[in-house]
């Protein structure tokens, strides 16, 4: 006799509790540009660009055509020692053109979680090569998210996302979100002598879609110059359009020593991920002297021929159809199409406004009387045709940056509808 359970199909979720998901499973069969489909048929806004990386929607024939090409003259090989491939060397020279300090190099990953822990390894393998192997310890942010892996979790600021899973990698710490002060006080707390990296999302994502306070990014950026720690940008989220920028941190007049990519590299069709690494940062592993230092550390994908092919597609759709200013001319449209759940009895706060994406934040006692309602919010929003992503105290949005009028009154008819429902 076979059980229930045991019947269910053996797909394991990320981030997803099994039990629930089993009985309401949506399956997408379909995707053309803002718009998904379900195995019913249903049609659904696709309001979170999938996971904040489908920036130019779905079911771009230029992908597909780029990778069909890719896979029919090298379909794979590593970039391990002397290797390399025409594709990967094309994005590199083309991302390292675009970034915000001229002759940054270029190591690519799997995704975002592969750059991060890429940055922090380089991060201290820097210091270590100019003789200061102290120089180990990393800061994050409270709320900041910085993928799944191991140094990743670590650094990322989200206290259930490190829970129950033992001891994590060691000499990483966290300040305030908002707070420059605080980053200063915790390097000078450690000593400046020990600090190698703070790591920063412009604007923070998976923790709420928290904007930086006025000023905060330049400061920040100064505070980690004036004690000589490394200042690296997560912007797996927040480049290649949403910020309405290339790399969202260039909004700012800042030059991050290293500057984390992913997502909408490839639009999200094939995973890949680049780590930006600033020239000053870089020059110890490119010198070309006898016993120069090798970073021992990559991805089996890292550079995969037909995942740089399509990131070569994908930077050629940005630039024709003029997608990446798109970020802050929708900013305010978006903004005002979620102002008015602000006043919403069960609406705690409503944060957008920089950039295409924003949150809806429940209030407290609507959490501490259902901690579910959140997850409740997602479901019911998606019963009127929108896809949003639970953050635990609401939801988020970072629709397609093709996304137009149409879309956003979509959103601003479905959320309070779905906020009506909320019980």
């Amino acid at each position: 006799m076979v059980s229930s359970a045991s019947a269910r199909n053996p797909l394991w979720h990320p981030f997803a509790d099994m039990g629930a998901v089993d009985g309401d499973r949506l399956v997408i069969t379909r995707g053309e540009g803002s718009y998904v489909w379900d195995d019913e048929g249903k049609r659904y806004f696709d309001a979170t660009a999938s996971l904040w990386y489908a920036n130019f929607g779905h079911g771009r024939e230029e992908i597909t055509q780029a990778v069909a090409d890719q896979l029919r003259t090298l379909d794979s090989y590593n970039l391990f020692g002397y290797n390399a491939n025409e594709p990967a060397l094309k994005l590199a020279e083309r991302v390292s053109a675009l970034a915000p300090e001229p002759g940054s190099k270029v190591f690519f990953g799997s995704g975002g979680g592969d750059v991060i822990d890429t940055a922090v390894k380089i991060a201290r393998s820097y210091f270590a090569h100019l003789g200061r192997p102290e120089k180990v310890h990393v800061i994050g942010r409270v709320q900041g998210y910085h993928g799944t892996h191991g140094f990743g979790t670590a650094v990322g600021g989200i206290a259930a996302n490190a829970a129950g899973f033992g001891p994590l990698p060691g000499d990483i710490s966290h300040v305030p979100y908002d707070s420059a002060e605080a980053l200063e006080a915790e390097i000078l707390r450690v000593g400046p002598e020990r600090v190698a990296a703070f790591f920063c999302e412009p604007v923070i994502g998976a923790g709420g879609v928290l904007l930086p306070p006025d000023g905060y990014i330049e400061t920040v950026a100064e505070i980690c110059r004036r004690h000589d720690v490394l200042f690296v940008a997560d912007c797996v989220i927040a480049a290649f359009g949403r910020l309405g920028t290339w790399f969202g941190i260039d909004r700012w007049a800042v030059k991050p020593d290293m500057i984390t990519t992913a997502k909408g590299i490839t639009g999200g069709t094939i995973p890949l991920g680049a780590l930006i690494v600033a020239p000053t940062v870089a020059e110890p592993f490119f010198t070309g002297a006898p016993g120069a230092p090798v970073l021992r550390h990559g991805a089996t994908y890292a550079g995969h021929p037909v995942a740089c092919a399509a990131g070569n597609a994908t930077l050629d759709i940005y630039e024709r159809d003029g997608l990446i200013l798109r970020g802050r001319e929708l900013e305010k449209p978006l903004a005002d199409a979620l102002s008015g759940l602000a006043s919403h009895p069960l609406v705690a706060e409503v944060r957008a406004g920089l950039g295409f994406l924003g949150a809806v934040e429940l209030k407290a006692e609507v959490i501490e009387a259902n901690p579910g309602a959140a997850n409740r919010l997602q479901r019911l929003a998606r019963d009127e045709g929108v896809l949003v992503r639970n953050l635990a105290k609401g939801i988020a949005v970072s629709p397609p940056l093709i996304a137009g009028e149409t879309e956003l009154d979509l959103l601003a008819t479905a959320l309070p509808r779905a906020l009506d429902k909320l019980v």
